[in-house]
């Protein structure tokens, strides 16, 4: 019997440049997603801390939600995250 296991980053470096953690990431229950959480999650999918499957049940987003922060910060960076400012940074 073969085991499967699945090489996983102990951290990656966060949206401040510092490292990140599973125990630096937002609380699974977070309910206010300021600019500074949603980049974490991001910088923690995107350096294999933790698979896009596991962020959104984290989370409870969905994927387009998800993507669509991955999208905005390769578009404008940080700022793009920022909820107020949404219609500036589409289209």
């Amino acid at each position: 019997m073969s085991e499967h296991f699945t090489s996983r980053a102990r951290y990656v470096i966060g949206p401040d440049g510092s490292p990140l953690t599973i125990a630096d990431l937002p609380p699974a229950n977070t309910r206010r997603w300021v600019i500074r959480r949603k980049a974490e999650v991001v910088a923690a999918v995107r350096g294999g801390l933790l698979s896009l499957s596991e962020a959104c049940d984290r989370y409870r987003l969905t994927i387009d939600e998800f993507l669509s922060w991955q999208r905005s910060i390769e578009k404008h960076g940080l700022p793009g995250l920022r909820a107020t400012r949404v219609q500036e940074y589409r289209g």
